[in-house]
């Protein structure tokens, strides 16, 4: 038990543990340079106007029919599961373009996808039905930090695996989860991942690693937690889901968002083992009862009618964004070491030179206008983090954080600020460094 800072409340001891997310920190602080968090800045706007113009016109047309319920139904609450039709027009997406194992029959098919408050939610409910005091999760090192926060807040203990440039290592998650055995005599609950353009690192792993990492998780029977956020933001052909390949629906949690595919509605959609649903559904019901439905009737006809003809153009937005951010940093940037993401919204920089960015954010760069998200944030608290150590063999407590890394976002700014912004930071990192 832990009390406020005015010392009257009695308050839970995970407040005093846990700081808030360095992302919502940030957003406090305007500047004109924005590269911190990873906001959306190609929205097909025209689009949603349409389609707030549409489902103005269709309600309508059922009131004057008498279908008053119909709509009475937008503005009120849903299914905890979600939208019906927004969850079908999704499965048929997810069955049909990325291969998902779903059934053909369309009302099965659309009882296997659960609408969620964000993605973030899906996270937090994960750790909500799997986590006890103790238990392990495995994560890419560095990790999202809007999974490290809620495996903290349920005081899980963290495995970080080594990455390349090519994203985590099935091999040392293979090791991990053998000494995971042997040290804390317990397997871990989950393996977290992001295998299309990770955030923060911005890697995508290939097909024969994904391949990998199902075998192991089916042979040692741990869940997979595929966050696929960036999935539809891909600059290059993409590699098949790792869900694709979980057929008989058991090793594998899919999360997807709506915020990057569409715009931020704070709507996520999930496939999930079936065995783990109602428990799923459970704990989503006491959190928020159910998703808005007025956000859902929105995206079904964006999924529907629009999705196709208007990402494609945002996509090709990013990725000249995503190379103004590359260029503009081999460009300006002192000696250090960059990513190369073939989508997504990040590029992660390491500076040659041992320098703590997060304090140099605070003293130099948000002074002048600009923004990123330090390195550090990607680790958790030393008192939760482990990492594999390839080199011993073994599970290690984190004792140490690279401090010298930082966060780029590209999604956000035009290209030509980008540029100004990245000569800018890169003057002052070169100056100050």
């Amino acid at each position: 038990m832990v009390y406020d800072p005015e010392g009257i409340y009695r308050l839970s001891a995970w407040t005093d543990l846990i700081p808030e997310s360095e992302i919502r920190r940030l957003l406090r602080f305007t500047v004109k340079y924005y590269f911190a968090g990873g906001k959306p800045g190609i929205l097909p706007l025209e689009t949603f106007i349409n389609i707030l113009e549409e489902l103005a016109a269709e309600q309508r047309e059922d009131l004057k029919k008498g279908n008053f319920f119909n709509v009475l139904g937008q503005y009120n609450y849903e299914k905890t599961a979600g939208y019906d039709p927004l969850r079908l027009v999704l499965a048929k997406r997810l069955k049909y373009k990325d291969g998902i194992p779903l059934p053909n029959d369309e009302n099965e098919m659309k009882e296997k996808v659960i609408i969620t408050t964000g993605s973030q939610q899906s996270l937090f409910i994960l750790g909500d039905i799997f986590i006890d005091p103790g238990d392990i999760v495995i994560a890419p090192m560095p990790t999202y930090l809007g999974f490290l926060g809620p495996m903290m807040r349920f005081d899980a203990r963290i495995i970080l695996i080594p990455i390349d440039d090519k994203g985590m290592v099935p091999e040392y998650v293979e090791k991990a989860i053998e000494i995971s055995q042997k040290k804390f005599n317990k397997k871990p609950d989950f393996i977290y991942v992001i295998p299309d353009s990770d955030n923060p690192s911005g890697t995508t792993m290939p097909i024969n690693r994904r391949k990998k990492l199902l075998e192991i998780a089916q042979r040692e029977k741990v869940l997979i937690v595929e966050d696929a956020a960036y999935r539809e933001i891909q600059f290059r052909e993409r590699d098949p889901p790792i869900k694709s390949m979980d057929k008989e629906n058991k090793w594998v949690c899919y999360l997807r968002t709506t915020s990057k595919e569409a715009a931020v509605f704070r709507v996520g959609y999930a496939v999930l083992p079936d065995a783990i649903v109602p428990d799923f559904l459970k704990s989503k019901g006491y959190i928020d009862l159910a998703t808005a439905a007025i956000g859902q009737a929105i995206l079904k006809i964006y999924y529907e009618r629009y999705i196709d003809k208007v990402l494609p153009e945002t996509v090709r937005g990013y990725e000249k964004r995503c190379c103004t951010m590359r260029d503009s940093i081999d460009r300006y940037f002192p000696e250090g070491y960059r990513t190369d993401p073939t989508g997504g919204f990040f590029i992660w920089w390491e500076s040659k030179k041992d320098v703590d960015l997060k304090a140099f954010l605070e003293k130099v760069a948000i002074p002048n206008d600009v923004s990123y998200v330090p390195g550090a944030a990607f680790y958790p608290l030393p008192r939760f983090g482990f990492v594999y150590d390839p080199d011993t063999n073994d599970i290690i407590k984190l004792s140490s954080i690279k401090k010298n890394t930082m966060r780029l976002s590209f999604s956000y700014l035009p290209e030509d600020m980008i540029e100004e912004g990245i000569k800018k930071l890169g003057k002052l990192l070169s100056e100050k460094l």
